[in-house]
């Protein structure tokens, strides 16, 4: 925690590296993971070859794919390119099953109802199903994200990892407190990430959580609402006879 707070310049440089590194292949698979899934996503011969795919690719080591896509495209070892694209396929890959998931979750009435109100496949697709798979959406979001706030740190081994260039450094001079330092900030990072997502998700949801608070408000009324009164002895005897 000294060498953070001895080294606070420093530090803030890597986050932002380690922040650019984590963000842009979070967005990117976001996008190509929802162009996958509007597209393909009823058509099971190509989604089940899409999900392969992508299963495959989450199987290789980072490391390796760190290593191996600049021998593909051509960028130098060193280059940040390569980071962002090995993350943008992990990313990709775990977000398209949870699109097709998410939007096969949308109730067939649903769907039923705005084809008869005239919406094209395509047209219902972006602005009925798309909406209300935001939920589910968000939540596998909120793992790719959290898992390449973690996986920039490998990129460290070979020139570029953002926030891990401190673990690197601390390891070669037996230094924990800067380790120490490292796995704090970025734990920080996750975390803000997460919340950020969370917050984004439930904006874009109004109509999820009006239903709970309505529910909640009308508990709460029935709590404090006072206890009716209790009868009169009058009101208590029979018919016909007076209460003594």
């Amino acid at each position: 925690m000294n060498w953070l707070l001895d080294n606070l310049p420093q530090a803030m440089g890597l986050t932002v590296e380690h922040l650019y590194l984590s963000l842009v292949p979070t967005l990117v698979g976001v996008v190509v993971a929802l162009g996958l899934g509007l597209a393909f996503g009823n058509r099971p011969r190509a989604r089940a070859i899409i999900t392969a795919v992508a299963s495959a690719i989450f199987t290789i080591p980072s490391l390796a794919l760190f290593v191996v896509i600049p021998s593909i495209i051509g960028t130098q070892i060193l280059d940040p390119l390569n980071v962002v694209i090995a993350l943008a396929l992990y990313s990709t890959s775990l977000l398209v099953r949870t699109v097709f998931d998410a939007l096969d979750a949308v109730a067939p009435e649903v769907l039923n109802a705005a084809e008869a109100l005239g919406y094209s496949h395509a047209r219902r697709r972006i602005f009925v199903d798309l909406p209300l798979a935001v939920a589910p959406l968000a939540a596998g979001t909120r793992v790719a994200a959290v898992t390449n706030v973690s996986l920039v740190s490998v990129g460290a081994v070979i020139g570029v990892g953002g926030l891990g260039q401190l673990f690197v450094s601390g390891y070669q001079r037996n230094y924990p407190d800067q380790i120490l330092a490292g796995i704090i900030v970025i734990l920080l990072l996750a975390l803000v990430f997460d919340r950020v997502i969370a917050v984004t998700a439930r904006l874009l949801t109004p109509w999820l959580h009006q239903g709970a608070s309505a529910a909640s408000g009308e508990g709460k009324r029935r709590r404090t609402s006072p206890a009716p009164a209790a009868p009169a002895p009058q009101e208590l005897a029979a018919p016909g006879r007076e209460a003594k």
